[in-house]
C-alpha cells in the first residue's frame, strides 16, 4: 500500500498527517478550523484514501497559516505516496452534482505544478472558513503535490454548496489520476521518460 506521513513544523503551525492512498476513507481529522475539517472528511471518504490530520496553529491571528499549512501537508502526502510514480493513471478528471451546483475538477500528476480556480464564492466566510484562503489551500497542494490543479463551478447558489463541490470533485479526479494501471504498471505515464 502507497502511503505517507508527514509531521510539519514551524513557528506559525504545527501537523501531523498520515495518508493511505488505497485506504477504506476513513478519517481523523482536526485544523481548528471545522468547515476545512467537513471538507477534508468528505476528500477522503469521496477519494477512497485514509487522511489523518492533526493540525495547531495561530488562529488567534487569522486562519490563513493553518489553511496554507494544511493544503502543504496535503500536497506533501501525495508527493511522497506516489513515490516514483511508475504506473500511475496520472490525470483525471470529474463533473460533480451537488443540488444546484455543477463543478468540473481536472488534475495531472505530471510534475509541473499550477492552479486555476474559478470557485464563484462570493461570501467572506462559508461556514467558519475564510472563504479566500481556499485559494491558498489548493495552491499548496498544487506546489508540494507537484500537481496541476483546474477547479471550476460551473454555477450554483449556495457557497456551501460551491466549496462542496469541488473538495468532492477533487477528491474522484485524484482518485482515479492515483490510480494503477496494470498494463502500465513498469512505466513513467509520460514520453519524457521522467515526471
Amino acid at each position: 500500500m502507497r502511503s505517507a506521513e508527514i509531521n510539519r513544523i514551524t513557528r506559525e503551525t504545527q501537523i501531523q498527517g498520515r495518508l493511505v492512498i488505497e485506504g477504506q476513507g476513513s478519517y481523523d481529522i482536526h485544523t481548528g478550523v471545522r468547515f476545512l475539517d467537513h471538507m477534508l472528511e468528505l476528500f477522503t471518504k469521496h477519494g477512497g484514501f485514509d487522511l489523518a490530520i492533526r493540525a495547531t496553529g495561530d488562529l488567534d491571528v487569522d486562519q490563513h497559516h493553518t489553511v496554507e499549512d494544511v493544503g502543504i501537508v496535503l500536497g506533501q502526502l501525495f508527493q511522497q505516496a506516489l513515490g516514483d510514480r511508475k504506473g500511475i493513471n496520472r490525470a483525471g478528471y470529474f463533473v460533480q452534482a451537488m443540488d444546484e451546483t455543477l463543478a468540473v475538477i481536472a488534475v495531472d500528476l505530471g510534475g509541473r505544478p499550477y492552479l486555476v480556480q474559478d470557485d464563484k464564492v462570493r461570501t467572506r466566510l462559508v461556514g467558519d472558513l475564510q472563504s479566500e484562503l481556499l485559494e491558498d489551500f489548493f495552491h499548496g497542494f498544487t506546489v508540494h503535490a507537484l500537481a496541476n490543479l483546474h477547479l471550476k463551478t460551473m454555477y450554483g447558489r449556495s457557497n456551501h454548496h460551491k466549496v462542496e463541490a469541488l473538495f468532492k470533485g477533487f477528491a474522484r479526479a485524484m482518485r482515479f489520476a492515483c490510480s494503477m494501471d496494470e498494463r502500465l504498471k513498469d512505466q513513467l505515464p509520460s514520453t519524457k521518460g521522467l515526471l
